[in-house]
């Protein structure tokens, strides 16, 4: 099995002159034989005459140009033609006047240049054919001389359809590797601006605070080592995400461990927001993209928090459920918006609920009535990663 799967794909390496080529002898070998001699395509009815000297040429140019058909069809086209004529002519109806069908396909399928002006040249030479054969007594009808045409125009047009064929094929795979490409550009622009945003976001607020932190050298220290580790987590999520980039990385995002959540809303208390988290059930072995999207929001609610409501109280809950994940994180309205965080574009909240729609899921953000903000979401579970 492994010997035969290697020869095929030797095979299939081959230059396509030398796949075709067998094709070619075989039609030539099999216009010798005598059960196939007169079983040629033939007009005009002339009477069949035995084969002699000139049979060797005329079978050669009717079989083995069949081997260029698909890298020179117009060169295959005439010498078949050519040899198709003497054939007719000479009234040998050799077995290779079969090749005559088998060109005007390949032809069809695959001229690349002057098809019209092809088509035209093989229509005007099928007229004086057709009146030679009429001056050397052959029986056939004007009709059949139409008929046999017509025969002809279908072959061409077989290679026609199966040239828009192939050419919509083309076209529709070009289209699912674009749109391919540009979910995979959306997905990764998604995964840049949540880890972007909320390291960035953190280490503007921990550096804004180490400006007031001059007077307490302690303090001061530990807010520029969480400025430190924050950018180095960041430049690590950043270059993880640029590996996913690279042609030969064939790896989906990584999914958050189960741990990670809980050093997510640590990161955020060390840059200063009070938050608490409350955790229900384990995740699941088969929760898949629906764990990452969980993490997701919640990265996206705390940055948020940190932005708009510095310093205010924001409690996170998550409940791991057998067929979801319900996640809710709201913040009080006492805080205020953290001095020199970057604003916001609102891709964030949008690319959240696109995400958990995409999953089948619900997704809704806003105030509270009470004062705050309140970001929740259910998550279906089970999703393939």
């Amino acid at each position: 099995m492994i010997d035969l799967r290697r020869a095929t794909d030797l095979w299939r390496r081959c230059d396509v002159v030398v796949r075709d080529l067998p094709f070619a002898l075989l039609m030539a070998l099999a216009s010798f034989l005598p059960a196939l001699h007169g079983k040629g395509t033939q007009v005009g009815d002339l009477p069949i005459r035995p084969f002699d000297d000139l049979t060797y040429v005329v079978i050669a140019l009717e079989c083995l140009p069949l081997a260029v058909r698909r890298r020179w069809p117009a060169v295959c086209v005439a010498l078949v033609s050519l040899g198709f004529v003497l054939d007719q002519l000479r009234a040998y109806h050799a077995f290779g006047g079969n090749a005559m069908a088998v060109a005007l396909i390949s032809t069809g399928a695959h001229l690349e240049r002057w098809r019209r002006v092809t088509a035209v040249l093989l229509s005007l030479a099928y007229v004086p054919l057709a009146i030679a054969l009429a001056r050397l007594d052959a029986t056939e009808r004007v009709e059949g001389y139409v008929v046999f045409y017509l025969a002809l125009a279908l072959a061409w047009g077989i290679g026609t359809w199966l040239r828009s064929t192939r050419a919509a094929e083309a076209e529709r795979r070009r289209h699912v590797a674009a749109a391919t490409r540009a979910a995979e550009r959306t997905r990764i622009a998604r995964e840049l601006h949540d880890v972007v945003t909320h390291h960035v976001t953190a280490m503007v607020v921990q550096a804004e605070a180490a400006r007031y932190l001059t007077a307490v050298p302690d303090r001061l220290d530990a807010t520029l080592s969480a400025v430190t580790d924050t950018g180095r987590r960041a430049i690590g999520d950043l270059r993880h995400m640029l590996d996913l980039l690279k042609a030969e990385h064939d790896t989906d995002v990584a999914l958050p461990a189960s741990g990670e959540l809980r050093t997510l809303v640590e990161q955020t208390r060390q840059a200063g927001q009070p938050v608490e988290l409350e955790e229900e059930g384990s995740p699941a072995e088969s929760a898949g993209s629906a764990e990452l999207v969980t993490y997701r929001v919640v990265q996206e609610a705390l940055t948020n928090a940190l932005k708009y409501a510095y310093g205010s109280r924001t409690v996170v809950r998550v409940r791991y459920g057998d067929k979801e994940i319900s996640v809710t994180v709201s913040t009080d309205g006492s805080g205020s918006r953290a001095a020199g965080s970057p604003g916001g574009s609102g891709r964030g909240l949008a690319g959240l609920r696109e995400r958990v729609d995409a999953l089948g899921g619900e997704f809704s953000a806003g105030r509270q009535a009470g004062g705050g903000f309140l970001v929740r979401a259910r998550v279906p579970a089970g999703s393939p990663s």
